[in-house]
């Protein structure tokens, strides 16, 4: 009875001092481990490397942003059809579904809904499923090769601490439920408070934290009117009725009537092959991006089918947040599915004059939103508020009664995490990031303050670093695990059970 009441004394401790560092769970964690690393064939590519933490899980290459903003894939000849979606709040999104009030779709994940969260009740889990397999992004032959690779990494084992037990690809059925497992995983990074951050300007500004400036507060007044701007009709602003912090976005699907993106590198497929000698994009320059309902033509539903005409040219209505963040003023971000725009003011401007200015043609001539934009007769001083406004979205805003963490600090900073378990009898597992190759220290303290072991020592690398914990010689009570990377020094707490 003693030993179970000392473990759930030194266990709720630890969970305290767990919450109070904002550490991400295993899961959360093991998931993150899967998203920075490069499983492709050839190995070149990692979810970050079209959804980076800097410019808010979305594309964070400038030269590609200025013009086609789409990525290439692991194979560099390969290009797919749009601009990467932000990661973040994706998560938010509920299963796909037909609103019949509404008379709309809602929910899902990708540009076109297809991650429809039907199979695995969480459309996020099931879009980082999709790129693994996908040819003309991570390009791996199947579900068990993308596994084994897995399997394969320096961090396999934070596989069996998550999931009870190592990756198995021997039957059909260890291939579907591992691969289901990892749709999961990184959906459970991509739902974290490292990537859904909640930390900008604006939730600040709610929780009474922050002060807008004068032409933010016109832009907000302007966002929300509906007479003015009325984006709030798709990006609803304002806190929930249960005082949740607002995600921007409906989740719904709209056809803006934006062009063709002509600098798109998937026009340009028709000459790209893939291994059984088709070409990518057999349309070439005559090819047409029909959104959702292009997916609902293709889904089993024969009544969703039906809906297709209907849809066709709509496209998810994205989230506003972190819709400026990006690692300087100077640094170009693409807008839309296509990537038509370079900036929030051809954005805006976009929006308030579609119907009165001279545009190019829209992709898709049906179905198009003549109710909420494109005459608005908004002034370019008042498109500049609604800018101004969208700019306090960005994640990483910093108060002088607040310091959270930004997308930048999350890498730039070294990390300290117990992996293992926490109580633990004989050994458990230890990881820390470093942002550079740096001198570190890794010691082992007791709860006096006397240093008992030296687990590492000396110049190390930059990346993720895992080390073991085996205590079979030392006392049960509770250790301080205490990290010195350059400046910087950080500690945790573990409990030995004996």
């Amino acid at each position: 009875m003693k030993r179970l009441i000392f473990m759930f004394l030194i266990f709720g401790a630890s969970t305290a001092i767990l919450a109070q560092s904002n550490s991400l769970t295993p899961k959360e964690e093991l998931g993150k481990e899967i998203y920075f690393d490069k499983i492709s064939s050839p190995d070149k590519m990692a979810c970050a490397d079209c959804h980076s933490p800097k410019v808010g899980f979305t594309g964070p290459k400038a030269a590609i942003n200025l013009h086609g903003a789409v990525y290439r894939g692991a194979v560099a000849q390969r290009f797919g059809n749009r601009k990467p979606p932000s990661a973040a709040y994706a998560t938010n999104s509920p299963v796909f579904h037909y609103d019949g009030t509404e008379g709309i779709f809602i929910g899902g994940n990708f540009w076109d809904g297809r991650a429809t969260g039907e199979l695995l009740g969480n459309p996020a889990a099931e879009q980082a499923q999709g790129p693994f397999l996908n040819p003309l992004e991570h390009n791996n032959a199947s579900k068990e090769d993308v596994l084994e690779q897995i399997a394969n990494s320096k961090y396999a084992w934070m596989w069996e601490v998550v999931w009870g037990e190592p990756i198995s690809t021997e039957t059909y059925e260890d291939i579907e439920t591992n691969y289901d497992r990892l749709g999961l995983t990184v959906a459970e990074y991509e739902a974290s408070s490292e990537v859904n951050q909640f930390s900008s300007k604006y939730d600040y500004y709610l929780l009474g934290e922050a002060d807008l400036t004068d032409q933010e507060t016109w832009g907000l007044t302007l966002f929300n009117a509906p007479d003015k701007g009325n984006c709030a009709a798709c990006h609803p602003s304002n806190l929930g009725t249960g005082g949740e912090l607002p995600l921007f976005t409906d989740y719904s699907f709209d056809n803006l009537g934006a062009p063709k993106n002509p600098e798109n590198p998937f026009y340009d497929m028709d000459e790209v092959y893939l291994p059984n000698g088709e070409p990518i994009n057999p349309l070439g320059d005559e090819w047409i991006d029909w959104g959702l309902g292009g997916f609902l033509e293709t889904h089993p539903d024969p009544v969703w089918q039906a809906m297709a005409p209907q849809n066709m040219g709509k496209f998810k209505v994205p989230t506003l947040r972190n819709v400026d963040k990006r690692p300087g003023k100077g640094f170009p971000k693409a807008y839309l599915h296509n990537g038509a725009f370079k900036s929030l003011k051809d954005v805006v401007h976009f929006y308030n004059t579609r119907d009165v200015e001279t545009w190019p043609a829209p992709e898709v001539a049906v179905n198009i939103n003549t109710d909420e934009m494109g005459n608005l007769g908004l002034t370019d001083e008042e498109e500049d508020a609604i800018v101004a406004f969208m700019a306090t979205l960005s994640d990483g805003y910093n108060t002088h009664k607040s310091s959270p963490a930004t997308s930048n600090d999350l890498i730039s900073k070294a990390t300290l995490k117990i992996f293992g378990q926490n109580p633990f009898t004989t050994m458990t597992r230890l990881s820390y990031y470093l942002p550079e190759e740096t001198t570190i220290e890794l010691d082992v303290y007791s709860i006096n303050g006397k240093k008992v072991r030296t687990l590492e020592r000396g110049a190390m690398s930059a990346g993720d670093h895992q080390v073991k914990l085996v205590a079979n010689d030392l006392p049960g009570g509770v250790y301080i695990i205490r990290l010195q990377a350059g400046s910087q020094v950080m500690t945790e707490k573990v409990a030995l059970i004996k």
